[in-house]
């Protein structure tokens, strides 16, 4: 469990959100799982809010498609930068993940 916190879980999950391609989102319980620890949805998110700001965290989402009110700008901020990706995003700061979930492999053509 303590890798869960350490550089390797962080390393997994910065490489899996570089990859989301513009358009599209994840959610963090997606990324913990694949990162190795399905519970660790909330420590993804300590990643996206502390981490790299070059990456598109903007494409990360909760299960139910909702906006990170710690997004820098919250949630307005959020949907901002998901519109400029083409991304539909309702009055509710919620996104379609039905439609919109990336799975990394998946072919995906914008």
């Amino acid at each position: 469990m303590s890798e869960v916190v350490g550089e390797n879980f962080r390393g997994r999950v910065e490489a899996v959100v570089a990859q989301i391609p513009s358009g599209r989102v994840m959610t963090y319980g997606q990324l913990a799982a694949l990162c190795g620890n399905a519970r660790a949805a909330r420590i993804v998110g300590g990643i996206a809010h502390f981490g790299d700001p070059d990456l598109p965290w903007q494409r990360v989402v909760n299960k139910t498609g909702g906006l990170a009110a710690g997004y820098p700008g919250g949630r307005a901020a959020h949907a901002e930068h998901l519109r400029a990706e083409g991304v539909a995003v309702s009055d509710e700061y919620r996104v379609d993940v039905g439609r919109l979930l990336w799975w990394p492999g998946e072919v995906y053509s914008n």
